[in-house]
């Protein structure tokens, strides 16, 4: 049986899957399996994933859309044959030894283990790291690319919620915490492992399906042995000087979250609707 079972959830976005599946089979541990879980695809995702000739890929379809990450997160859950569950993000890449050293955390007896995660922002040279804060504060966001825990532990805390139906917190953020309440021993790596492009950053990214970042991210990472190395130097002015990086990382990666609930309590929107609305900014069409 694979020790780890990796998830990458995926809704129509076939070119960049080629770069994120890459990433996982590029680790340095090698004992997993990988669900690429489509949320009801209809484009070329699945063909994609099939034309990958390793035995480790599973390409799953749902046939109802969930319309969002829960969705396929759970259903991988679900399926997992591994007692570690790992999630990458359909358009994010993995440096080589995340895996390891995520599961060396898991097996030092945590139940959850997450690194730096490297927030690219279009037209910004200046790399960011996430999350905020280094060691985990509950409620505290962490890119699910970055998080790695116990299949059980999951499961006893209730698996994923859909966005609709977590009130003041993106599902991600209410998932760990509610992990961290069940008991678990939460475990930060003091490592770069992992780059994540966030579609909220990139207007229509659903719909023009750009791979350009993914390919030159994909390249240097594989050709620069110091990649890591180099990329947290450039992040250093964050954990230093007159902007502390807990400071200066909140505005980055809290940004989009904040101006929503802004609009929420201007406008009285529901939670559906702004949904919908970020759905819409993304070019995501259902």
């Amino acid at each position: 049986m694979p020790r780890v079972t990796v998830i990458i959830p995926t809704f129509n976005y076939a070119p960049v899957l080629p770069y994120s599946i890459g990433s996982v089979l590029r680790q340095t541990f090698a004992d997993f399996e990988l669900l690429v879980i489509g949320d009801h695809c209809t484009d070329e995702s699945e063909s994609v994933v099939k034309s990958i000739a390793d035995p480790r890929v599973r390409w799953i379809n749902l046939e109802k859309a969930a319309g969002h990450q829960s969705g396929p997160n759970n259903e991988g859950i679900r399926q997992a044959k591994g007692d570690l569950v790992a999630y990458l993000g359909h358009d994010d890449l993995w440096l080589p030894r995340h895996l390891a050293m995520a599961v060396g955390a898991i097996d030092q007896g945590a139940g959850l283990s997450y690194a730096l995660t490297e927030m690219v922002r279009p037209g910004d040279p200046a790399p960011w790291a996430a999350p905020v804060e280094l060691e985990y504060v509950p409620g505290m966001w962490i890119p699910p690319t970055n998080v790695v825990h116990r299949r059980e532990t999951a499961i006893k805390a209730g698996l994923w919620k859909h966005f609709n139906d977590v009130p003041d917190k993106d599902p991600e953020s209410d998932l760990w915490e509610r992990i961290y309440r069940s008991g678990a021993r939460v475990q930060f790596i003091r490592m770069l492992t992992a780059v994540k492009f966030s579609a909220l950053k990139r207007k229509n990214v659903y719909a023009e399906r750009p791979f350009n970042e993914q390919a030159e991210w994909s390249r240097r990472i594989a050709d620069e042995p110091d990649f890591a190395a180099t990329e947290l130097a450039k992040m250093l002015p964050q954990f230093q000087g007159n902007r502390p990086f807990s400071a200066a990382m909140r505005e980055f990666v809290t940004e989009t979250i904040q101006r929503i609930r802004r609009r929420l309590r201007s406008t009285k929107l529901t939670r559906r609707e702004i949904y919908e609305a970020r759905l819409r900014f993304k070019g995501v069409k259902r």
